[in-house]
């Protein structure tokens, strides 16, 4: 079985080859900075499965995507994030065609894909008006096509970890008793690396991946309160401030426009967020696991690495 995974290097797509390899498939990883994948590759060959390479191909490179996707069984497909193109809606329309040129092309006869929850709900939702666009495009082709709506990544918060040990607060634009579906990448990654490795699904449909519970973020400031035995209060910024630090890090105008959209969209008490959660789209990792897991180790290894002057006592 040959399964290529578009945007590897990312959170979701590194959890979601680490399955497919560990499950003995043909891997081809795609990504940007193939280097970030080195320790995957060479883990995999020591593990005896030398069927696994990195391709340094960008998600909007047609004629490459083509080419590397030639007998494949599966693809993964993730639209990955880019603040410096002019605006993200033409990136997300433009890599959904050169993937979904991929698959027709080769008769890609299953592709995974990640999308969000009230994907093409309404327009003026910033990335999630986009993803239901990217669902469209690849559902014109003949292929079997799952799409995977998660919620607000758990991930999201290891951005934090300089803030939680200097300042002991969290941050994010939403107000403090906003309902959240929280998910670990690790969760999505997991569900997305099964429907690569099983043939036997068939037809285009959706599924919403929303985490353990739902938390608001009072909610989530109270569990690391706990899990660190100390107290971590949370503090609501501006979305002006947000598109600030996106400028900052290269975003043009109309990305920073895009995203306080997007911000705008899911802190809408009665948006997306408000969609009913269902057996299915339960995952296993509740919030307090991942504290333990992620945040409390890379809040260790982050002390470690500071100075005694930025130590709290």
């Amino acid at each position: 079985m040959k399964i290529v995974i578009a945007a590897a290097s990312g959170n979701i797509g590194r959890r979601t080859a680490e399955k497919v390899i560990q499950a003995g498939a043909e891997t081809i990883l795609l990504a940007r900075h193939p280097e970030k994948l080195a320790d995957l590759v060479e883990g995999a060959i020591a593990s005896g499965n030398s069927e696994v390479r990195v391709q340094p191909i960008s998600s909007d490179d047609a004629q490459e995507l083509i080419e590397v996707t030639q007998r494949a069984d599966a693809l993964f497909w993730l639209t990955p994030p880019k603040l410096d193109v002019p605006n993200m809606r033409d990136w997300y329309l433009q890599t959904a065609k050169a993937g979904a040129n991929a698959v027709s092309a080769n008769g890609i006869p299953r592709v995974v894909n990640i999308s969000s929850i009230g994907a093409g709900a309404k327009p003026n939702l910033g990335t999630v008006s986009f993803s239901g666009t990217v669902e469209s495009i690849l559902n014109q082709t003949a292929a079997n096509v799952v799409h995977l709506r998660p919620g607000y990544f758990m991930e999201n918060f290891l951005a934090q970890i300089e803030t939680i040990q200097s300042d002991r607060t969290v941050r994010f634009p939403y107000p403090s008793d906003h309902d959240i579906p929280w998910i670990s990448t690790d969760d999505i990654g997991d569900v997305a690396a099964h429907y690569l490795l099983d043939q036997r699904w068939a037809g285009q449909w959706t599924r919403n991946l929303m985490g353990a519970e739902n938390l608001t973020l009072l909610e989530t400031s109270a569990i690391l309160s706990r899990v660190l035995s100390y107290s971590i209060e949370y503090a609501q910024v501006s979305i002006e401030s947000l598109q600030q630090q996106f400028a900052a890090m290269g975003a043009t105008a109309e990305v920073q426009r895009e995203m306080g959209d997007l911000f705008r969209a899911l802190g809408d008490p009665d948006g997306v967020y408000a969609t009913a959660r269902t057996p299915e789209a339960t995952t296993p990792t509740t919030f307090e696991q991942f504290v333990k897991n992620k945040i409390f180790p890379n809040l260790l290894s982050f002390s470690s690495k500071a100075t005694p002057l930025s130590k709290h006592s």
